[in-house]
């Protein structure tokens, strides 16, 4: 159902089934694979025709080596989720980290990797041990507080687990919808060909625009859209264009 990439090594094929309904049918999976080299990304995908239930989603909980052994052991920590809609995602894990673990910040994790790479360089040994990945078919309702309580953590944190990176300004800006884009469009357009209006002979009162005109306008709206693609998302966009 599930395969595991973590970049650099080898796909991970050998999923294990550990629980699973009354009707036999599987709902946990594990993957375990060793710590070392170190990474700091998993990559969690459906393989071809998987498709889950209604209503559930596929929760992702990795289990890291402790450095400091507990009386209970390491705990699993949700990392993210999987569902039809979203069949595959890169998640971004901390080898060396237990649940109970504080957050650290990139620069932080930058310096340990800087630190590795020398250790490994010099012939150091890094820290061995085994890591879980847990794979767990759950309710939606069930999946969504933890992947909200995820999202709220994240700026505590100082990193995301997004694709691709946004700016603060980006992460700022509000979504518009398509009705808001297209009365923009509209109002950028009049503002600009109403300058060119001129009286209509054949009918008193009335105002036309050449063609020309509109062409003008449309050379001059894509010129800006391919300059910024965004113009139209700010919230006071020029309207003269």
């Amino acid at each position: 159902m599930f395969s595991v990439i973590i970049p650099g090594r080898p796909c991970l094929t050998d999923i294990v089934a550990v629980d699973g309904q009354p009707n036999g049918q599987p709902t946990k999976f594990a993957f375990t694979f060793p710590l070392t080299p170190s990474f700091t990304d998993v990559v969690v995908f459906f393989l071809p025709g998987t498709v889950l239930p209604q209503d559930t989603a596929a929760a992702i909980y990795i289990q890291l080596p402790e450095q400091t052994p507990s009386p209970n052991g390491p705990a699993f920590r949700f990392i993210g989720a999987l569902a039809n809609e979203k069949p595959s995602a890169v998640f971004k894990v901390r080898p060396g980290e237990s649940a109970s673990t504080p957050r650290r910040s990139e620069a932080e994790e930058q310096d340990e990797m800087l630190d590795e790479g020398a250790s490994n360089l010099s012939g150091g040994a890094s820290p061995g041990g085994i890591v879980t990945l847990g794979i767990s078919i759950e309710p939606v309702q069930t999946v969504a507080p933890q992947l909200a309580q995820l999202e709220a953590e994240k700026p505590a944190a100082g990193t995301s687990t997004d694709l691709v990176r946004q700016s603060p300004e980006q992460r700022q800006r509000k979504e518009v919808s398509t009705k808001v884009l297209a009365q923009r469009i509209i109002g950028n357009a009049f503002n600009f060909l109403a300058s060119f209006a001129a009286p209509d002979p054949n009918h008193r009162g009335e105002e036309v625009v050449t063609l020309k005109s509109f062409r003008d306008w449309w050379s001059k709206f894509e010129r800006r859209v391919e300059m910024d693609p965004s113009f139209l998302e700010k919230e006071d966009p020029n309207a003269q264009g």
